[in-house]
């Protein structure tokens, strides 16, 4: 019996120690499962059955070291070795039914360290991928970076070169302004050495007539001696009286000498008298502004003009048309109504351009849409040598004494309310320079513009504070003499697109409705009606009341929607525009006419200012990187029912694929 129960603790002992290891040994497999591929919903299934049977293990140590205690009891004993023996068996089978799942575990195992392996594997591509990446991405950075930087060379060297044209353009002026001078100081040495020779000749001539003055005297004394020895003397006489008749021809031609010769002094001394400022008569100075208060045959013609009858808006433009037909003009309405509310504006936006190839009517619409108004056109034909604002208005000349001005000076004088007594009253005149890129526009016309830009607000213009910045001071040095060019005053300019001209700056375009006048698709041929109307001189009170209109509050709401989405797509284009140019859109919409025919003025003056202001804009932009940005512009544009400028702006977009950048061809409609 003793040696019977030494086996079943040895049994028992080794059955533990085997449960132990199995224990230990799973617990271990356990571990790196769940530290290799995360936790294992059947691996914890089987660790918590070993769980349960290691404390059946702790219960049956429990209950064997019991029945040591009892070993007397050898009845119990035999029983309960047999219920254990029992369980051995179970424990046993159970233990090769476990097999099973340590295979699993194992296969398991093997499972999460092939993918862990994997993953190392693909770790250490990964790396090297994201190595290779930022190389590339360092590469193409400094690529980038030495683009911008050849960009930005070329920009400079175009600059350049633009610079030296400039300088090498205003060399030849100065070298010509030179010789000029050279020749009139010159000429101004000749004058003085004749003269001189003259006055050394009349010196000459003085001195000869009075000797023979001196020897007629003498003749005559000898004559009245002869006289008195008559009878004695009469041969004498006789040839006396033959030189006396000589001395007399002799004397008469010497005084017709000095007679032309002091014609001439006179002629020289008057010449000198003017060219140093005096009057004929050597009364004083001149006045130095007599030529500027001279008007221009524009202002006189303008004056002769009968006053036009009240007449609405409508009816006015159905004047200038009228007009249009006399003159066998055709354009259509649409781009009369533009050009109309662009003057309507001018005190938000400056002028008006018109931009295009030559010859398709940019110059005589302005002139007739004046004539047909009633408002006085002066024609500035702008010349490649300006360059400067005295080109512009003029110069004075210094060897006369007095002020050459130019017509456009004279007939902003002649309508210079706050600084000429003598102003036109009432009156309005249109200024048009003629082909304005043949020289560059900021050396001659951007100070002007910054002026019209600095004017006070209508009816502030009294205000000389206010009114200061926007004055032109006349370079006058012996008379202070400002013009102020106000709300009568239209400014328009035309602009050939050729290889002799240059372009506008952007701060041109920003202060300029643009009009772009595309090449037409069929030739008109010219059709002379009639004749043209009467012209009759339009009111400025009434030309005001034109341009004070407004809108109702959900009108103006949605302009003011429309121009916000307009600011967001140009800040997208990366030509975003400020407050100026936004108002300015806003008061072209307000001021667009109420005519026949146009249901929705809003959609079609946000139209016109889509052409006219953004267009110009966008000049030299990447059409690729910009493609859905100029899509949605165009799809403004068909959103504001403007189809022709929704298919120009596509035509433009693909005119640029050869070279990349985006330049607006202008819409026909």
């Amino acid at each position: 019996m003793f040696t019977a129960n030494m086996f079943v603790f040895l049994a028992l002992a080794v059955a533990l120690v085997v449960l132990a290891l199995v224990t230990v040994f799973l617990a271990t497999q356990h571990d790196k499962a769940v530290a290799l591929a995360g936790p294992l919903e059947e691996e914890r299934a089987v660790a918590a059955r070993i769980e349960e049977k290691r404390k059946t293990i702790s219960d049956i140590e429990a209950e064997l070291e019991k029945r040591r205690q009892a070993l007397a009891h050898v009845a119990e004993i035999g029983a309960e070795v047999d219920a254990l023996e029992r369980k051995r068996d179970d424990l046993l089978a159970e233990w090769s039914q476990s097999e099973a799942r340590r295979a699993e575990v194992e296969a398991i195992r093997h499972e999460t360290e092939a993918a862990r392996t994997e993953k190392l594997e693909a770790d250490a591509s990964l790396a090297t991928a994201r190595a290779d990446y930022d190389e590339v991405k360092d590469r193409l950075a400094k690529a980038e970076a030495i683009d911008h930087r050849i960009e930005a060379l070329n920009q400079e060297r175009d600059r350049l070169d633009a610079q030296v044209n400039e300088l090498r353009d205003r060399l030849q002026t100065l070298q010509a302004a030179e010789a000029r001078v050279a020749s009139l100081a010159e000429e101004a040495r000749q004058l003085e050495a004749e003269t001189a020779t003259l006055t050394g000749r009349l010196a000459a001539k003085s001195a000869e007539l009075s000797e023979v003055e001196e020897r007629l005297s003498a003749s005559r004394a000898n004559l009245g001696t002869q006289r008195d020895e008559s009878e004695r003397l009469a041969a004498g006489l006789a040839a006396a009286r033959q030189r006396s008749n000589d001395l007399a021809q002799e004397q008469a031609a010497a005084g017709d000498r000095i007679n032309a010769l002091e014609a001439r002094k006179a002629s020289l001394e008057r010449d000198i008298e003017k060219a140093r400022g005096l009057t004929a008569g050597g009364a004083g100075e001149a006045d130095p502004l007599r030529e500027l208060k001279q008007a221009p045959q524009v202002v006189t013609g303008l004056m002769s003009w009968r006053q036009a009858e009240a007449m609405n808006e409508g009816d006015a433009l159905k004047r200038v048309k009228d007009r249009f037909k006399a003159f066998g003009l055709t354009y259509p309405d649409r781009i009369l109504h533009a050009f109309h509310t662009a003057m309507k504006v001018n005190d938000t936006t400056q002028m008006a351009v018109l931009a295009g190839i030559s010859g398709t009517g940019k110059s005589q619409l302005p002139r007739q849409y004046a004539a047909g108004m009633g408002i006085g056109f002066l024609q500035v034909p702008v010349q490649p040598r300006w360059d400067s604002p005295q080109d512009l208005m003029g110069f004075y000349n210094y060897i006369e004494g007095r002020f050459r001005p130019t017509d456009m000076a004279r007939a902003l004088f002649a309508l210079d309310e706050q600084n000429n007594e003598a102003a036109i009253k009432d009156r309005m005149l249109m200024i048009l320079l003629d082909e304005m890129n043949l020289a560059r526009v900021e050396y001659y016309f951007s100070d002007f513009l910054s002026r019209l830009e600095s004017r006070p607000a209508k009816g502030r213009e009294s205000d000389a504070n206010l009114r200061k910045d926007a004055e032109i001071e006349l370079e006058i040095p012996k008379a202070q003499q400002r013009i102020f060019p106000g709300y009568n005053l239209l400014f328009a300019g035309t602009m050939n697109e050729d290889e002799s001209t240059q372009s506008l700056s952007d701060k041109v375009v920003d202060r300029a409705n643009v009009m772009r006048f595309g090449a037409p698709r069929h030739l008109v041929q010219a059709n002379v009606t009639s004749q043209p109307p009467e012209e009759r001189a339009l009111s400025r009170r009434q030309w005001d009341r034109w341009c004070a209109r407004g809108l109702p509050p959900a009108d103006l709401n949605r302009a003011q929607g429309r121009i916000e989405e307009m600011l967001a797509m140009m800040q997208d284009f990366g030509k975003p525009f400020g407050h100026r140019l936004g108002r300015a859109i806003l008061a072209f919409t307000v001021a667009y006419p109420e005519v026949e025919g146009v249901s929705d003025r809003i959609s079609v003056a946000l139209a016109d200012q889509i052409e006219m202001r953004l267009l110009p804009k966008l000049r030299g932009v990447d059409v690729e990187d910009m493609s859905q940005n100029f899509e949605r512009l165009r799809k403004l544009s068909e959103d504001l029912g403007d189809e022709p400028l929704a298919d120009a702006i596509r035509q433009s977009v693909d005119a640029a694929e050869g070279t990349g950048q985006f330049v607006w061809k202008g819409v026909i409609r």
